[in-house]
């Protein structure tokens, strides 16, 4: 027994020992890139605890609340885990109010948006537009429906009129990242835009295509072509709900196509010519397509379902996170952002959805004050985070039934599972780590403010980070 006794005041000191040469070899690292120039007038915060213990193993700013970038994402990660659990799915709604007779419906054909981010993307073989659009068509063929004396109306009521956030920037809502969420939305609110650059310095720098096409608002094309060897440069200028955009910026020289994304600044356009396309298709009659946003400049009623004949369900949560996580879509978090609050309260508005969770989050010991933040996915830089919140909520996600899926979720950087974040002058990382020892660490890692390329800050924060591997 007293053998026993002392091996366990060993390892208890070993343990000790062992934390405090890894707090020492941080502490080494950490003020080596405090010295670095590119860091003069930036501001920094680094926490470190041992998951298991809850030790804490370096702090530095841990209460200070700095521009997140995408690690914010975690947040709003846990808090969908938790608030519509990993098995959450999207439904949109096919319905009508009226009658069917002899194949004529008196009445309207409803759509009923919630939010489902994936329908018509990509990623998913049951989520691509020709499958949405087939499941739709065989569903209204299937009620016997051949003339729509009325219209076809797509509800998105679930959401808020804005489609983004405030605080996005002039310089982000035109690109495919900045895509906002609808009640409805299609092929994840964004389109290719294919660019052919010219020969030579100096020339023009062509519009080939875009896909899905865009009807509703044509590009003013800026764009030139800059000398051989030169980066891409283009930027997409186009707020929701707009009639034009700007496409400007540069290629180089080369013979070689050039595609950037853009944000479908009117998502429900597109979803209305998909429809149109496919009643027609199908030789099915009907007046009109609108929709409740437009409907409130014409003082149309809200058009509601008396019969719903078929429902379409996203993939569930927790694969919607991969992508949110991995990706880093943002539109994804803008939408699980909103769902939060249309659950919770009935408001599916970003406001509500960021009172959610700032409510959530300090019945679970994180100050209000420690998440000061104005969207779902961190694209805004008004947002300020603590580090220290940032590993509350990783901590807080460790022993949920969901947490090996969220653990999945997280990209690998520099052999560590972390969220990486990133805007102009800004880079973090929040995540865990296990050692070769078997020591577990939760981490977050936040510059703002640097000066110099990200690649090179990613470099020097890494160097502090292999301190604890």
């Amino acid at each position: 027994m007293k053998h026993v006794y002392l091996v366990g005041i060993s390892l208890f000191f070993n343990q000790i020992l062992f934390s405090q040469n890894v707090s020492n070899r941080i502490q080494n690292a950490f003020e080596k890139l405090k010295t670095d120039s590119s860091l003069n007038h930036a501001s920094i915060s680094l926490y470190v605890i041992n998951s298991k213990t809850k030790e804490v193993v370096f702090d530095y700013n841990s209460q200070i609340g700095l521009a997140p970038a995408s690690c914010q994402k975690i947040i709003t990660s846990i808090t969908a885990f938790e608030m519509l659990g990993k098995d959450y799915h999207y439904k949109t709604e096919l319905g009508y109010n009226g009658k069917i007779k002899k194949g004529i419906l008196t009445g309207n054909l409803i759509i009923n948006g919630f939010g489902d981010p994936t329908l018509g993307s990509w990623r998913y073989k049951t989520t691509k537009d020709t499958a949405i659009l087939n499941n739709w068509m065989n569903a209204i063929i299937g009620t016997g429906i051949k003339k729509i004396k009325g219209n076809v109306f797509l509800n998105t009521s679930s959401f808020s009129l804005q489609p983004i956030p405030g605080g996005w920037t002039w310089e982000d809502i035109g690109n495919y990242y900045g895509a906002g969420s609808w009640g409805l939305n299609w092929f994840e609110n964004q389109y290719d835009l294919t660019l052919k650059p010219g020969n030579k310095e100096g020339d023009s720098a062509r519009i080939i295509s875009t896909k899905p096409e865009q009807t509703i608002a044509p590009l003013i094309n800026n764009m030139k072509t800059d000398k051989f060897g030169s980066n891409d440069f283009a930027t997409i200028y186009m707020p929701p709900y707009s009639k034009i955009g700007v496409v400007e910026g540069s290629l180089p020289a080369n013979n070689k196509t050039v595609i950037i994304s853009g944000a479908n600044p009117n998502p429900l356009h597109l979803i209305g010519k998909i429809i149109e396309n496919g009643l027609n298709s199908h030789h099915i009659k009907f007046n009109k397509i609108t929709n409740s946003i437009e409907g409130l400049t014409e003082k149309q009623k809200l058009e509601k379902a008396d019969t719903i004949f078929f429902t379409n369900y996203s993939p569930a949560l927790d694969s919607m996170n991969f992508w949110f996580m991995r990706k880093s879509v943002n539109l994804y978090g803008e939408v699980f952002l909103k769902t939060i609050a249309f659950n919770k309260n009935g408001i599916g508005s970003t406001d509500e959805g960021v009172k959610v969770i700032k409510d959530f989050w300090q019945e679970r010991g994180i100050e209000r004050s420690a998440l000061r933040i104005s969207d779902g996915s961190g694209l805004s830089p008004q947002n300020r985070v603590t580090t220290n919140a940032l590993v509350t909520a990783l901590q807080y996600a460790r022993d949920k039934s969901w947490y090996s899926s969220f653990y999945i979720s997280l990209p690998l950087y520099n052999g560590m599972k972390l969220k990486s974040g990133t805007i102009g002058g800004t880079k973090g990382f929040a995540g865990y780590h296990k050692s070769k020892e078997g020591n577990e660490y939760t981490v977050a890692f936040l510059v703002n403010n640097f000066d110099g390329a990200s690649s090179e800050m990613v470099r020097k924060m890494f160097l502090v980070l292999d301190e604890l591997k």
